[in-house]
């Protein structure tokens, strides 16, 4: 598996999370409804923000790419990506209050499906939610994701042992939609 190349579009750019972003993402991780559906609660200090991402920054086998406004550098969220088997990752991502409904997380998370399934030639990314996170469930399901199963008693979180749905989408099925986006006519 390759290291965390630079993603561009006309608007976004993602690039590897930074410590240095810890300011701007403390916005993210500290706002206590977008916080609700994470693994853990939301972020009370920089300081907590900076040691909740420097993992992320080296190597390990999380790959973070930090969402960011083409020639702005400032961090908007991020979006995962864990290879868990050959050819099998996980994928995760968050993303700023302010920067919803404009596009940007279905952008970035289609940018980093590109680089696992195109660039990479994985065969499946997978990823898994709260059964109540409607927004995640949302995405997962525009961008092709099919529901796979529902693990019950799944996670200990800061809200109390939460069940969790599991979403799956195979390179295939991603080329097709890509094929078909390419095919349909411009609006």
């Amino acid at each position: 598996m390759s290291g965390r190349p630079v993603l561009t579009s006309d608007r976004l750019t993602l690039r590897q999370v930074r410590v240095s972003d810890a300011e701007a993402l403390f916005e993210v991780l500290s706002d206590a409804e977008l916080m609700t559906w994470w693994s853990s609660g939301p972020h009370q200090s920089i300081e907590e923000t900076r040691a909740y991402i420097e993992p992320a920054t080296g190597g390990g086998g999380w790959r973070s790419w930090a969402i960011t406004r083409s020639g702005e550098d400032v961090a908007l969220g991020w979006v995962n990506a864990h290879q868990r088997r050959e050819n099998v990752s996980e994928i995760g991502y968050i993303l700023a209050r302010p920067a919803w409904g404009q596009g940007i997380a279905r952008e970035a998370v289609g940018m980093v499906l590109d680089q696992l399934f195109i660039a990479e030639g994985q065969r499946r990314v997978f990823a898994d939610t709260d059964p109540e996170n409607r927004f995640s469930i949302a995405l997962l399901k525009k961008m092709g994701f099919q529901l796979e199963g529902h693990l019950r008693a799944e996670w200990e979180t800061h809200i109390g042992v939460r069940d969790t749905l599991l979403f799956g989408l195979l390179r295939d099925e991603w080329l097709a939609q890509r094929a078909d986006r390419a095919a349909a006519p411009s609006a």
